[in-house]
């Protein structure tokens, strides 16, 4: 593959400056307070001549330097490791989902792609094309084929728009540069914090390139500092840190691009001081590294090197920890295996040590084996590579299909046992296995199979050997026979038989007509089947309906094949000589039921002409006999539709509704009633008064006669009523008006809506019911009209007496004496007045009786029946009042009522009396006395459960007593019926335990609490230090984890509160053996955790957003001399310092335009621009 040139961002400021790393380093003045002219610091343009023109000047600075661009094509390589892949399905690698979204990928950017699978499974991507096209293609292929990330970056919100740029170009340069999406929130969003979605190694880069833009943005001093890249692990330490005790000790925030970054440019922002030092630290840290260390070159298989990479780097970073020495791995994507290691030359041999001790950790073996074995070294569903997998979890076993050798690896013990495993099962098959391969014609291989595959699996299970029969697609004709060498022998020899058997078939085809296929198949094949069954050697295929075909062609040895002919030929003639017609009129035809009532009984198919055809022939097909039976049934339905008789009967269309009834109720009695008649009203609306009659002749005019006659019984009258009594009809939901209906035949009123002026009532029914209920009407409210009001002063206290339970006794004389009676509304406070303050039964017969308002109740309706309701009322207000006692409970018997007065508790009396007739009082007496026995008896149990003890325990231990939510003691409760009290916080005894109830109960309760608090007795704390860091993770989510390890190791553990002064410090409660187990587990669970959280903190040390104090920027950040403000840039004789000329304005927008930005020409003056 040819090099190219890429023109990245940071080679185009090379280009610019004109200058490289070592002649910047090499220029600058040894006396640090040099100040450059402004020639030096800004060299002029280099001046175009004319077309042609040659000048003998030397090249001005600025073209000097610049590189041509040698192509547009660039080609970019990449790995995605296997845990990151997001289709990790390697069976159809080239097929799957990760080459279709490739190929559109290809479609849509215009990229060449190209995948390759590692031995390790990852995935390598090689994209070619123009620049534009590969960071395109690169960005959507690591979106979708590599799992994604995310995480948050938090910048000042007025750094967004330097990171979006104009119209979202540098936004996008971005995104394409590190291949990620980022998220940057709306101007009205309040949050500062900018999401970026991509891999790992993308997050990374894009974190960093927003904190150094936002770093550039702020008011604070930034140094950047060009060192090689090569000593930058020394500058950062073992696992970062080195790098996060400079930035502590400094204040200083120390940014050090990530190894996967192609930059050298470290970046130091904070304040002036802090920067200062901690440049000063990094200068000398690398001054000291360049002068003492050296290296070595060692070659090392490429295979070998994630090995000594380590897990997310982890291995290099153990090495430099404890040797000192830097280890450059080159890239994955490099065929190169040469591995640097930099470092003090007395440390570079225990480092190589290492390094190869880390290589050779993981070998990888190749055995040899045929390709036909590794399907049975494998085993049914993988059993036996199973076993040795589970033996030896490290080992990676990978089978390559159409290659004779399986590669192991993994350490180099378990890789040699796995090895010699799979030598022993393969010398075991090559013993007892064989294959041979037998040449087929491939039209012969669907019948080698069989229907469902029935004669293969017979071969199959007969002689216990696996046979592979090509796919059609492959064209091939070689068939595969694996198994036992006896079986594979046997089952060749019957293969070369069924072949020389077809060899030998014949096929025949013979002429059916088509519209006779269906009934020789039958349904659902039964008949065909039976006739397969016969001769089961013959194939018969049958032509598909959509052909219109009438070849059915047979198949298999020749005399089989002739019989099984002349069967089917039988069969045909009998079906030709049974096809019946018969000729009706169209208009007879019925093709419902009965039809099919009719081939179902005579085993025949009527097929019976379409609506829109002309034909009137009605097709019978079937034996003879069954035809002509089924044709003198078909003749005696055509004669009973010749009885049917139809005829129209006009009836206003206004009364169609009232004869067709609720829901039809009206006409389907006729119907019902006339059998076999169908009575059609014309559809509401059409205006048509024809009513429609069909059926037998006889029965349509009954049911015509009854019709008319329903005609005569709908006879509609009206009257007038004041509106005044339209309530009495309509109130209680139309009582009145549902009595009138079924005392008078059904009749309908309709009285006008409510709120109408209008007096019309209408009735509809018989004319005779319409006058009866006309008069009844009238009566009502003749009745109505000669009511009159009677009022009656009864004490309201005595209301409810009269009502009586539920209204019963008021409805009862509103029933019997048909009048109308209203109680008054409750005066409350009149009650209050009323009340005398009278002793319980005490009763003042001087008292008169003054009636108020709230005692009055109206009586309704004629006059004397209004007399005999009163009456009624004061003998029912007379017997409230012969017991003035109060009553405070109430008791039914039979249907009667006692009054029972109660002594208020003050006058500790011990009678109570019950009023009221003889047997009620009685039956009364007995029930207060069985009550009264039962409230004893309650008694003497509460005082039962009233036996208390006291436990004493030591309070550490209640919580363990009381259990998570209550769970404990809740048991112990329900277990034995106890009431259980502890004591609160605020008492003086804290060690005592209340337990109430009965004595046994309270007892075994006691014993079991004194159980339970001996086992917490033997138990043990113990307190173990883990990182705080690592603490959530073992907790979990919502305290899952932590819930699980203490239910596995049946111990309790406590987690240091928020602001503890020992924050490390986790305590262990539980047996001695589960206590020492719980905690060896959390140690490890610590161990793992800690790799993760450091990785985490080393990426996050330099990309830490930027300290808000203090701090200008520019390169005079690093003078200290002054507690005054920095100088900034200065250069000597510049053009502004010549007499009557100023310095220009550094945030002028016009004088230091942004790149691509118009910006307004100033309006100059009438004599031109200034001249410097």
């Amino acid at each position: 593959m040819s090099s190219v040139a890429v023109l990245t961002p940071e080679s185009f400021a090379e280009h610019r400056s004109g200058l490289k790393d070592q002649e910047i380093t090499g220029c600058v003045p040894e006396d640090e307070a040099y100040i450059p002219t402004y020639l030096e610091a800004f060299p002029p343009l280099p001046e175009k001549g004319a077309p042609g023109e040659k000048t003998g000047e030397p090249p001005l600075p600025w073209g000097s330097k610049i590189r041509p661009i040698k192509a547009s094509v660039i080609t970019q390589v990449f790995h995605v490791p296997l845990e990151e892949r997001r289709y990790k399905d390697n069976s159809q690698f080239g097929e799957g989902e990760e080459a279709k979204v490739c190929l559109d990928i290809m479609q849509r950017t215009g990229a060449h792609i190209e995948l390759s699978l590692a031995k390790d499974q990852g995935l390598s991507i090689m994209v070619t094309g123009k620049l534009d096209s590969v960071m395109k293609a690169r960005k959507e292929i690591v979106a979708r084929l590599q799992t994604q990330a995310s995480a948050t970056v938090a910048i000042p919100k007025e750094h967004h728009r330097f990171v979006i740029g104009k119209n979202g170009e540098k936004l996008q340069e971005l995104e394409l540069k590190t291949a990620t999406k980022i998220a940057i929130p709306r101007p009205d969003d309040p949050s500062a914090n900018i999401r970026i979605t991509g891999t790992k190694e993308g997050i990374e880069k894009a974190r960093h390139e927003i904190l150094l833009i936002s770093a550039e943005q702020d008011k604070r001093a930034v140094e950047r500092l060009s060192l090689e890249k090569a000593f930058h692990p020394f500058i950062a330490g073992a696992h970062n840190r080195l790098v996060q005790e400079l930035s502590q000790e400094t204040g200083a925030r120390i940014s050090i691009p990530p190894p996967s970054l192609p930059k050298d440019e470290i970046v130091i922002t904070g304040e002036k001081e802090a920067v200062a030092l901690a440049v000063n630290r990094i200068r000398a840290i690398y001054e000291d590294k360049k002068r003492k260390t050296t290296t070595i070159s060692v070659e090392v298989k490429k295979s070998q090197h994630k090995y000594i990479i380590g897990p997310k780097g982890n291995t290099l970073q153990e090495i430099l920890e404890a040797t000192g020495v830097s280890v450059e791995m080159p890239p994955l994507d490099s065929a190169s295996e040469t591995i640097i290691l930099r470092g003090e030359p007395d440390k570079l041999g225990p480092a190589l040590t290492q390094v190869y001790a880390k290589a050779k950790s993981v070998m990888v073996v190749e055995v040899s084996a045929p390709a036909w074995l590794h399907r049975f070294i494998i085993g049914k569903k993988g059993q036996n590579i199973g076993r040795i997998t589970q033996q030896l979890p490290r080992v990676h076993i990978e089978f390559t299909d159409g290659e004779e050798r399986i590669s192991l690896e993994g350490p180099t013990e378990e890789v040699e046992l796995a090895q010699t495993q799979i030598q022993e099962i393969i010398k075991d098959l090559l013993v007892r296995m064989d294959y041979t391969e037998v040449n087929i014609d491939q039209r012969f291989h669907r019948h080698l199979i069989g229907k469902n595959g029935a004669n293969i699996n017979r071969i199959k299970e007969q002689y216990k050997v696996s046979v592979r029969i090509p796919q059609d697609s492959e064209r091939s004709n070689l068939v595969r026979i694996e198994g036992d060498p006896k079986g594979v022998q046997m089952a060749r020899r019957e293969l070369i038989e069924m072949v020389q058997r077809m060899e030998n078939e014949r096929t025949k085809d013979l002429i059916v007509e088509q519209k006779f296929h269906r009934t020789i198949i039958g349904q659902k094949g039964e008949k065909i089947k039976e006739v397969r069954d016969k001769f089961p050697e013959v194939i018969i295929t049958f032509p598909d309906p959509s052909q219109k075909s009438d070849i059915v062609q047979l198949r298999g040895p020749k005399n089989e094949v002739e019989k099984c002919a002349k069967f089917l030929q039988k069969i045909i003639a009998d079906l030709v000589g049974a096809t019946f017609c018969l000729l009706l009129p169209d208009r007879e035809h019925d093709g419902g039921c009965s039809c099919l009532q009719i081939r179902e009984e005579t085993n025949t198919k009527i097929d019976l002409p379409t609506e829109n055809s002309n034909s009137e022939t009605i097709v019978i097909t079937g034996k003879k006999n069954n035809c002509e039976a089924a044709r003198d049934r078909i003749l005696a339905i055509q004669r009973d539709l010749a009885n049917i008789k139809e005829t129209e009967v006009a009836i206003p269309a206004k009364l169609h509704n009232s004869l067709i009834g609720s829901k039809g109720c009206l006409v389907r009695s006729i119907m019902e009633d006339c059998g076999g008649v169908h009575i059609h009203f014309p559809s509401e609306g059409s205006g048509s008064d024809k009513v429609t009659i069909r059926g037998p002749a006889g029965e349509v005019e009954k049911a015509k006669k009854q019709l008319l006659q329903l005609q005569v019984n709908n006879f509609t009258d009206s009257m007038e009523v004041d509106v005044r009594h339209h309530r009495h009809f309509v109130c209680r939901r139309g009582q009145v008006l549902r009595e009138l209906a079924e005392e008078y035949g059904g009749v309908a009123v309709s009285f006008p809506r409510t709120g109408s002026s209008s007096q019309k009532v209408t009735l509809k029914g018989a004319k005779d019911c319409v006058e009866a209920a006309k008069k009844r009407i009238q009566e009502i409210i003749e009745d109505l009209e000669s009511q009159v009001n009677v009022e009656v002063a009864v004490s309201q206290r005595h209301h409810r007496a009269i009502m009586g339970p539920k209204g019963s006794r008021i409805q009862n004389i509103t029933r019997e004496h048909e009048v109308q009676i209203k109680f008054p509304e409750r005066d409350d406070s009149a009650a209050g007045q009323d009340a005398s303050p009278q002793e319980n039964g005490d009763v003042s017969p001087e008292a008169e009786f003054v009636p108020r308002k709230c005692d009055i109740i109206t009586i309704s309706g004629r006059v004397e029946k209004c007399e005999l309701a009163r009456a009624a009322l004061l003998v029912s207000t007379t017997s409230a009042q012969t017991s003035k006692c109060l009553t405070i409970c109430t008791a039914t018997s039979s249907g009667r009522r006692v009054n029972i007065w109660v002594p208020q508790p003050e006058r500790q009396l011990d009678v109570i009396k019950v009023t009221g007739l003889a047997a009620n009082v009685e039956r009364a007496k007995l029930g207060l006395l069985e009550r009264v026995k039962e409230l004893q008896a309650e008694q003497e149990d509460r005082a039962l459960r009233s036996f208390k003890v006291t436990v004493s325990v030591d309070p550490k231990f209640h919580p363990k007593i009381i259990g998570r939510k209550g769970a404990v003691i809740s048991q112990i409760r329900k277990d034995h019926d106890v009431s259980i009290q502890f004591p609160d916080k605020g008492d003086d005894q804290q060690d005592l335990i209340v337990i109430c109830g009965y004595e046994r109960n309270v007892e075994e309760a006691r014993q079991a609490i004194q159980q339970l608090v001996s086992e917490l007795q033997e138990m043990v704390s113990q307190d173990v230090h883990l990182d705080p860091r690592t603490h959530a993770r073992i907790i979990g989510a919502r305290g899952k984890a932590i819930r699980k390890l203490m239910e596995e190791f049946k111990v309790d553990i406590r987690f240091p509160q928020p602001g503890s002064d020992e924050p490390d410090k986790v305590t262990v409660t539980g047996l001695p053996d589960t206590v020492d187990a719980a905690i060896d587990h959390l140690l490890n669970l610590e161990e793992d955790y800690l790799l993760s959280v450091t990785e985490t903190e080393t990426l996050a040390a330099y990309m830490k957003p930027p300290s808000r104090h203090g701090g200008g920027g520019g390169a005079g950040g690093l003078d200290d001399s002054s507690g005054g403000p920095a100088k900034g840039f200065v250069v000597r004789d510049a053009p502004w310092n010549a007499a009557g000329n100023k310095a220009p304005d550094m945030s002028s927008a016009e004088d230091f335009p942004t790149f691509g930005t118009g910006v307004a020409p100033k309006q100059t003056s009438a004599w031109g621009p200034k001249k410097f």
